[in-house]
């Protein structure tokens, strides 16, 4: 296809081909007790697969009976291939990283990503239900509720090392997709407390910028993150943090005081920088520079994005409450979504672009960086007519060939320009079709889902990312910092692709 061909209607047979590859790599991309030793597998931060895995159980299980259950879906052989341990306590007390255990059976995104992550989960909830598979739907939402209780939050993914950060909160519209197919209250009754539990972790200190009202994101942890001192090297070995480094030693930076960060007389990393670091990957983005170089000042912003998805999240447990007959709660919610509804459109909406910009609550300004998380609040229905026009406007910022960009700077990251996530897609679509911006809603879907066919065709197969400025799915070369590679399965686009055909007309 040429890029001008992106803009015309898939065929049938075209659309047919990839919702049959979806519908196998479901399975592959599934996890059960029966895969637990697959599973337990983690190039990331153990590139010997050979070796033993520890898979951990939360204390408040019942490990002997978690083990029994484990042994009945496994052989000895491949029993002895995984070392079963109680999760310490702190975190501190982990010396050797693993598996989070989850009883039931779960999607991981594809590639590298051999566990359940937070956000993807909710895109590949959409997908599950959009393809028939309720039960592996409504499982991929009970692993969440499971993680929320006997691990404390939905966590970025089930892995040890992720222990200390969640990821942005979809929960509750996970939640009202699953139901609006069961209608199954007593159920809704039952979760409606962990819910509640997981919307508090992102609304109270640390998280929460007591003088804005407004959240952000932040990691609990400390130092480097594991993953990317084991897993995120190039080929001349040097890890993320090398690459950053030279960066910092070769690069003029104004976009914040760099040595809050960076140590130049001893060529240092700071304790700061490792915690911007990890709250960045809290964000579920990983590396931009939205919020400045390797977004680390993101520890000093409340995003757009965070706080439009715990809007919703007012709006979903007042929904819920609504369901349920708790009249005394349904007002207790809206009213706190009316009032972030007003916060968000005193912070970030931005009059002289006619964009919705992340706020730094220490410099009281916002950060002229358009990126696509402008259309968080058209998604949750936030914006005005007026505001979404003008935001429509902005279009052509991050239009392009094959859909839609992150941003409009090219920076060596993968979460800008000129690379396309399949998350963002969805989001912008709805939004666009929320404010009746029907055929720009349409334009862009077509313009995506034709060129995840179009690379479908070459690769059978989809992936992570895709660069949708030059409609090619090869983009390593493209990439400077953080990992390179472009993982297959692809959980997120799957369920993308299959929400996406709605809008292609």
């Amino acid at each position: 296809m040429s890029p001008n061909s992106l803009q015309n209607q898939p065929t049938p047979e075209q659309i047919e081909k990839v919702k049959i590859y979806i519908k196998k790599n479901w399975k592959t991309l599934s996890r059960s007790l029966s895969d637990i030793v697959k599973a337990a597998k983690d190039p990331k931060v153990c590139p010997e697969l050979d070796r033993i895995c520890p898979v951990y159980v939360s204390p408040k299980e019942n490990i002997d009976l978690v083990r029994e259950n484990i042994k009945k879906a496994i052989t000895e052989e491949e029993f002895e291939q995984i070392d079963l341990r109680i999760l310490p306590g702190e975190p501190e007390q982990i010396t050797e990283h693993g598996l989070l255990y989850l009883p039931h059976d779960y999607v991981v995104p594809g590639g590298r990503f051999n566990e359940m992550y937070g956000w993807d989960s909710y895109f590949i909830i959409l997908g599950l239900l959009q393809d028939g598979e309720l039960n592996l739907a409504k499982n991929q939402v009970e692993q969440l509720l499971y993680e929320m209780e006997y691990y404390g939050t939905i966590l970025n993914a089930n892995r040890t090392y992720l222990l200390s950060r969640s990821q942005p909160p979809f929960l509750s519209q996970s939640i009202l997709k699953l139901y609006a197919k069961t209608q199954d209250k007593e159920w809704l009754r039952s979760i409606l407390p962990l819910i509640e539990q997981y919307y508090y972790y992102w609304t109270v200190p640390p998280h929460l910028n007591q003088v804005t009202g407004l959240s952000h994101y932040y990691d609990f942890a400390e130092g480097p993150a594991p993953e990317v001192i084991i897993s995120e090297r190039d080929e001349a070995g040097r890890t993320h943090y090398d690459r950053v480094k030279e960066y910092y030693r070769n690069t003029d930076i104004s976009d914040y005081d760099l040595e809050v960060f960076y140590d130049d007389k001893h060529d240092n990393l700071t304790d700061l920088f490792y915690k911007g670091d990890r709250s960045m990957r809290e964000s579920g983005l990983d590396i931009t520079n939205r919020f400045g170089p390797f977004s680390v000042d993101i520890i000093h912003y409340a995003p757009v994005c965070l706080n439009c998805l715990l809007y919703q999240m007012e709006e979903d447990i007042s929904e819920i409450n609504e369901i349920l007959g708790h009249k005394d709660a349904i007002d207790y919610w809206k009213d706190r979504a009316i009032n972030r509804k007003k916060l968000i459109n005193q912070f970030f909406w931005d009059e002289k672009s006619g964009l919705y910009l992340d706020y730094n609550f220490v410099k009281n300004r916002r950060r002229y960086y358009p990126y696509l998380t402008t259309f968080y609040p058209l998604w949750v229905g936030i914006a005005s007519q007026t505001q979404a026009q003008r935001v429509v406007n902005n279009l052509a910022l991050f239009e392009v060939a094959g859909g839609l960009k992150t941003s409009d700077q090219v920076t060596g990251n993968q979460w800008d320009a000129p690379f396309g996530w399949a998350p963002f897609h969805l989001i912008a679509v709805e939004g666009l079709s929320r404010y009746q911006f029907d055929e720009e809603a349409t334009r862009i879907a077509t313009k995506f889902v034709n060129l995840l066919i179009q690379e479908f065709e070459k690769k059978g197969t989809l992936v992570e990312k895709y660069d949708v400025e030059n409609c090619t799915a090869n983009v390593s070369e493209e990439i400077l910092f953080g990992y390179s590679s472009n993982e297959i399965g692809f959980g997120w686009t799957n369920g993308v692709f299959l929400e996406l055909l709605k809008y292609i007309k």
